[in-house]
């Protein structure tokens, strides 16, 4: 096989793919369904709907506000019960509609039957006009509004659409089984991605750990016509955008504002393909998504087709309950997940992983002075310094931490994890690029 990579920093943590022989099972109907505003990347959605309004499965419930911004539909048929606030998986109180459940009665438009509809005839704006009503956005995790990824700007012209299949998070195996469960889905999904972009060439990166799912891909695409798929060799963050980019064409992305369509590149993770099949090809919303329960001491560990708005604790009770040694709940991987303050935390539109770490593997050893042994830097992907983006965050030097590209950070953890003073570099990191982010915005708009 292939062990093409990216050539700058990254590590090579233990897998823990504790899932990976785990076919998708469905996950319970929830008894009330939580559905914050804001799982996209831009503005919050604007709710359509108001207490006491009834709903079916695949019901818009919340509009885009502007362009960056989605749709929000019911995954559940019930009855508004309001609209308050939840804390959603980064601990902030958002704005969110909840929804009593009330059996699970689906819009009639919806094709719920299990043929495949290859053959999608339909106009680019089209295809992106039901693309962005279906409320798609990346399931990567970015959540970046996919009907905007496909509008790439003037003068940037896109030879390659990239399917980002890599998933190199430690424990998560939700793209994985999503690939052995719907693999013509998929590529049809793939396809449409295509005519939208007007590529004639698309990559399926994804790593050789993943051995069954290169293989079934491959025979999938050997008689469609400019889809390849392209083994790449196991080291993380390979599922980064910039660094897959790198692995699979060679070409680099450079620093901030510019994006992959400024090398001719658009990136989009493989449930999303998934989504667009299913939005263009079955008229179905986004209303749910593969989810990975798992960790060293769950008793059932599993991936779960979950409907949104699921409460983490209801997906925890089906793998078996929380374990005694439990410490920590993390919403995705143990690199670039985020501790959840509870179970209550309702699944959304990026949630692709639910990671229970006991208190030996969660907790965090004394943090000594910084040695100078520059570990971080060799691991950076971005080639950044992070202790000095670090201790720029520690101090609030924001000019500091900008001049030395913050923005350019993607918070994969690298530094973090190779540190062996143990400095919780990452925390400090996402500290400044807040802030700088904050004050780049304030610039922009004349403040």
């Amino acid at each position: 096989m292939s062990s093409r990579t990216f050539s700058t920093g990254g590590i090579h943590p233990d897998a823990k793919k504790l899932t990976s022989a785990k076919a998708i099972e469905p996950a319970l109907l929830p008894e009330q369904a939580v559905f914050p505003l804001s799982q996209h990347i831009g503005a919050p959605s604007v709710p359509c709907v108001n207490k006491g309004d009834k709903v079916l499965v695949g019901t818009l419930i919340a509009k885009p506000a502007g362009q960056m911004s989605a749709c929000i539909h019911s995954s559940v048929s019930g009855t508004v019960a309001r609209i308050d606030s939840v804390t959603d998986s980064s601990g902030q109180r958002r704005p969110a509609i909840f929804i009593d459940v009330e059996g699970d009665e689906w819009e009639p438009s919806i094709d719920r039957s299990d043929s495949l509809v290859v053959n999608v005839n339909m106009a680019k704006d089209v295809i992106i006009d039901r693309i962005r009503d279906a409320g798609i956005v990346g399931m990567g995790g970015a959540c970046f509004p996919t009907h905007v990824k496909l509008c790439p700007p003037s003068g940037c012209k896109i030879d390659t659409l990239i399917i980002n299949a890599v998933e190199c998070e430690p424990y998560l195996t939700a793209d994985h089984s999503l690939m052995l469960d719907s693999p013509d889905q998929i590529i049809v999904g793939i396809r449409i991605l295509m005519k939208t972009l007007d590529v004639e060439s698309a990559v399926i990166g994804i790593e050789e750990n993943k051995a069954d799912a290169i293989e079934l891909l491959r025979g999938k695409v050997r008689m469609v016509s400019g889809i390849e798929v392209m083994p790449l060799a196991m080291k993380y963050p390979q599922g980064g955008e910039k660094q897959l980019i790198e692995a699979v064409t060679g070409r680099r992305v450079p620093p901030p504002p510019a994006l992959p369509a400024s090398v001719g590149c658009v990136v989009v993770n493989v449930g999303t393909a998934f989504a667009v099949y299913e939005a263009v090809a079955k008229n179905k919303p986004l209303i749910e998504r593969v989810v990975t329960v798992t960790g060293d001491s769950v008793s059932n560990p599993c991936n779960l087709k979950v409907r949104l708005g699921t409460s983490v604790g209801r997906l925890i009770d089906q793998a078996g309950g929380l374990p005694q040694d439990t410490s920590k709940i993390i919403a995705g991987g143990p690199m670039m997940g985020r501790p959840l303050l509870g179970t209550d935390v309702p699944v959304v539109k990026g949630t692709s992983g639910v990671l229970i770490l006991s208190g030996k593997l969660a907790a965090r050893k004394e943090e000594r002075n910084c040695i100078r042994c520059a570990k971080c830097v060799e691991a950076c992907p971005m080639g950044l310094e992070p202790y000095k983006i670090a201790t720029a965050g520690e101090l609030g030097n924001w000019n500091v931490a900008e001049e030395s590209w913050v923005m350019s950070c993607i918070e994969c953890g690298c530094c973090q994890s190779t540190c062996p003073s143990r400095r919780p570099l990452l925390d400090w990191v996402r500290l400044a690029k807040n802030n700088v982010g904050r004050i780049i915005r304030e610039r922009q708009s004349g403040k």
